[in-house]
């Protein structure tokens, strides 16, 4: 990997996943998460995995689930690889595709989305 690749992120990038995340890769897996929704809040982020702005929000975002004792159901997507899902979400939740962006749902609804550094843990809990 080369310097730039380190401070901006390379294509090839192996993001180690935290256990909580539930990725979502699939019309199937959006729809079981939506669908969860009816039980709890979800969470979904939305995340480049070339953008460093989006990985510096990413890691705070972690940071922040680690350091709470809160449960919540959360999803993460990768917009590079699965940009057609972040297209559905956007059009079937009636919001504007940002990047990094993470969206709260309730009883199939968006109740709340942020971009950049408006991403907090407190949208969900």
């Amino acid at each position: 990997m080369s310097f730039f690749d380190k401070i901006f992120g390379g294509k090839e990038e192996n993001l180690q996943q935290k256990s909580f995340w539930k990725k979502i890769e699939s019309e199937e897996d959006l729809e079981k998460a939506i669908e969860n929704s009816y039980h709890q809040k979800i969470g979904i982020f939305k995340h480049s995995t070339s953008c460093f702005i989006s990985k510096t929000v990413l890691k705070n975002f972690e940071k922040e689930i680690e350091n709470t004792d809160e449960k919540v159901e959360l999803y993460y997507l990768d917009l590079l690889s699965h940009r057609p899902i972040s297209n559905k979400i956007a059009e079937d939740l009636g919001i504007r595709h940002e990047s990094p962006q993470f969206i709260v749902i309730e009883n199939g609804k968006a109740i709340s989305n942020a971009s950049h550094q408006d991403i907090s843990l407190s949208q969900i809990v």
